[in-house]
């Protein structure tokens, strides 16, 4: 019961520390539009996407994909998107 504790109060605190990233950034936004500063919201834009787009490119997808039980989800995603019945396995070859 302890354990759960901590991982509550450590989410809390997460959480918290995102409000408060997320209230700072939009003070410093607004201050920059009020300063009519555009140049350099401007460039901190830029650098805020260029950031996330790296994130993403460092994220593992692919590991993430395979730790899943679903064997559509990865080979037959034209038979899921398109709402037909799925052929993938119904091969005797395949088996």
């Amino acid at each position: 019961m302890k354990g759960s504790k901590n991982i509550a109060g450590d989410r809390r605190r997460r959480r918290m520390i995102t409000f408060l990233w997320t209230a700072v950034l939009s003070i410093v936004t607004i201050i920059l539009i009020y300063k009519e500063m555009t140049a350099l919201l401007y460039i901190l834009a830029t650098f805020g996407v260029t950031a996330l787009l790296v994130v993403v490119a460092m994220a593992d997808l692919a590991h993430s994909e395979k730790l899943t039980n679903d064997p559509r989800r990865s080979g037959d995603s034209a038979a899921i998107g398109s709402g037909i019945t799925s052929t993938m396995g119904n091969n005797p070859s395949d088996r």
